[in-house]
């Protein structure tokens, strides 16, 4: 076959259908697989069922107050909820997050207080949280550059010579479909590959890169592209939980006994908009988007603890009861935060003082004082 005779050809049915990791149907039926064994209690699975429900309540809080000039922007995770909450909660203490500016379920399965995400949206602070407390990294904006950090610091792991013990670690990098294209992303990989570190690539693949669908991004599956690399990908379904779980601890417990790196594609849907700017109705079908509505992520968890009978309408009332409860004071707390003065913007952004840093410093303090001085004059 012929450069030219591929150019322009549609995917294959192939490529269209890739095989999908599933534990869990929309309908909410359990289902095995034999590479990835699963054991969950009743009381685990009504614990995912709270951390879906809550995150969703804490997300839709936070746009509620971007629409009322509370926050400056939102990314909004919904939608993602069970590929954020699943691989969140295969982690353990000695892994280390790198995330995006999405990753709202992920912090939260990692300890950091939901008003430090509102604090960093509302301008209040510079991320708000100690990395290392909670072994996940500040949010990154630009796209696609943590996967260098997660990879680099990967390799330090590497070195510290942990790997195969109790006390090893791996690192996890998150990021979308459309950061795929970027360089960053793909450099990642080499280094990855070559230097067989202990990282686990995992790809929310929403379909939509802000406006530019798929397609746009790629002529193959997302996670195909681990080949080309090297290591092994693989694709799960994003709207999953209990299979997001399953895989990114399987890709995870290889990083750590020193098997290198795994590309996980979540494959799932950006129920909302890209941030609170965004207009998805202006590039997107409302048909599409209610075709996902019925692979929701909370409501086949429901199911399934329904049709078991492991919850009675009790539980479900009160996990709601406690999620709204716990917004209403996640947007009290927050309207409480107080404004920082000019000056507090130089603060933390090195960890010692910096020459050109004081000197703009004190160039912007005598400015601001000379307002004070025409006031008084």
């Amino acid at each position: 076959m012929t450069i030219d005779s591929v150019r322009g050809a549609p995917a294959t049915p192939e490529h269209a259908e890739p095989a999908l990791v599933q534990l869990l149907t929309p309908e909410g039926e359990r289902i095995e697989h034999p590479d990835y064994p699963l054991d969950l209690s009743a009381q685990e699975v009504r614990d995912l069922y709270r951390d879906l429900v809550t995150v969703r309540r804490i997300d839709l809080e936070a746009v509620a107050l971007t629409r009322q000039g509370e926050l400056g922007i939102w990314a909004s995770l919904l939608g993602q909820e069970a590929a954020q909450i699943g691989s969140g909660r295969a982690l353990t203490e000695h892994d280390m997050v790198f995330p995006t500016y999405r990753e709202h379920g992920v912090a939260y399965c990692r300890n950091v207080e939901p008003l430090r995400l509102l604090g960093l949206f509302r301008g209040v602070n510079h991320g708000g949280w100690d990395p290392s407390e909670h072994g996940f990294h500040l949010y990154t904006i630009v796209i696609g550059s943590q996967t260098l950090h997660a990879t680099g610091y990967a390799m330090g792991i590497q070195r510290d010579g942990v790997l195969g013990t109790p006390s090893a670690g791996a690192t996890i990098a998150y990021f979308g479909d459309g950061a795929t294209s970027q360089g960053d992303v793909n450099e990642s990989f080499v280094f990855a590959s070559v230097f067989n570190a202990p990282v686990v690539f995992f790809c929310q693949n929403n379909q939509w890169a802000i406006s530019e669908p798929l397609e746009r991004q790629s002529r193959i599956p997302l996670y195909k592209r681990a080949q080309g690399y090297g290591f092994p990908g693989l694709r799960v379904d994003g709207n999953d939980v209990f299979a997001c779980l399953a895989v990114t601890r399987k890709a995870l417990e290889h990083a750590r006994e020193g098997q290198g790196p795994t590309l996980i594609e979540a494959f799932t849907y950006r129920m909302g908009a890209h941030t609170t700017t965004d207009d998805p109705t202006r590039y997107r079908l409302k048909a599409e988007e209610e075709s996902w509505k019925l692979k929701d992520p909370i409501e086949r968890v429901k199911a399934y603890l329904v049709r078991n009978d492991l919850a009675d309408a009790s539980f479900f009332e009160d996990v709601e009861a406690e999620a709204k409860k716990g917004a209403t004071e996640l947007r009290e707390q927050c309207l409480a935060l107080p404004d920082p003065g000019p000056l507090r913007i130089f603060e933390h952004v090195y960890a010692e003082d910096h020459p050109l840093m004081t000197e703009e410093q004190e160039q912007f303090a005598a400015y601001l004082a000379s307002f004070e001085e025409e006031v008084s004059s």
